[in-house]
């Protein structure tokens, strides 16, 4: 049997579905047991459980050949970094309790970094704490930069004609689909091939920049002269908290785009077959951005 700590976010839910899709014993864990629901359908055992809750997290991986975990993401807590810290310690016992000899997690490149990378250093943390536990293969998943990121920019375009953020215009990313993330995650768990403490990149098809990111999203939208502008940390803080997100996690972004920017934080392992993942950017817009471009607009 497989666990699947937060099924129905965007990498979970792939790798649940990829495990059932090759006959494999799911258990599906996460905060609401509705949108479990569409797993169970499919033969999954549900297990609904808040991240926090050790001693249920510890109950749902007794058994488990393998497990992923994650930190879910909470953009308006006012202490982003305590959250991470707290999580990592629940799933930390929560392996620990429960007997778990292989985890894979998802980490992020940078991860290598013990400061100035924002919300990374909590998965820093995270590979940290989860070497102290006697037993534990883990294999960390150190992804790149998420095409679902530029998912913001719907509500921007759509107010300025632009695209804009904190990031640098010709900054070459390595941007990864999240859906790759969980195909590579339930791989990892058919084969339980690592022992002791791994990390693998996850580096997408190709390295893209937000002019190019602009480029391709104004084809997709009819806009070919869509343009991209880096704002001043500031005014990115504003227009994050405006958006509902909270001011210190608005902060943690800024700080890690910083990172980003000046080549602090960056992938350790050159391109290979192995962390080269196959979903485009183009097919990333045509995909999930258009939709959600053209939502945007029908809601508008």
């Amino acid at each position: 049997m497989y666990v699947i700590l937060g099924a129905t976010g965007h990498t979970g839910s792939v790798a649940a579905r990829r495990l059932l899709d090759k006959g494999k014993k799911v258990r599906v864990m996460g905060r609401d047991s509705k949108k479990l629901a569409p797993f169970v359908s499919r033969g999954a055992d549900a297990f609904p459980a808040d991240v926090l809750d050790t001693d249920t997290l510890s109950r749902g991986f007794v058994g488990a050949e393998g497990v992923y975990v994650l930190i879910p993401p909470a953009m308006t807590l006012p202490d982003f970094r305590a959250y991470q810290d707290q999580v990592t310690e629940s799933i930390a016992k929560a392996l620990e309790k429960g007997g778990v000899t292989h985890a894979v997690t998802l980490s992020s490149v940078g991860a290598d970094k013990p400061d100035k990378t924002g919300p990374v250093i909590g998965l820093h943390n995270m590979e940290k704490r989860l070497a102290q536990i006697k037993g534990l293969n883990a294999l960390h998943l150190r992804a790149g930069y998420f095409m679902e990121n530029t998912l913001a920019q719907t509500g921007i375009i759509k107010s300025f004609g632009m695209m804009a953020g904190p990031v640098r215009a010709d900054l070459p990313l390595p941007m990864i689909a999240t859906k790759d993330i969980g195909v590579a995650a339930a791989e990892a768990l058919l084969r339980l091939d690592f022992e002791g403490q791994k990390t693998q990149e996850l580096l997408g098809p190709r390295d893209v920049t937000y002019t190019e990111a602009a480029k391709i999203i104004g084809t997709a939208i009819g806009n070919p002269g869509l343009a991209y502008m880096q704002l001043p940390d500031e005014q990115v803080i504003q227009a994050m908290t405006g958006m509902g997100i909270s001011r210190n996690m608005a902060e943690l972004l800024c700080e890690m785009s910083a990172s980003l920017n000046n080549g602090y934080m960056k992938p350790l392992e050159p391109r290979s077959a192995k962390n080269t993942t196959p979903t485009t950017f183009e097919t990333f817009v045509e995909e999930v951005f258009l939709p959600a471009f053209k939502g945007q607009a029908a809601s508008a």
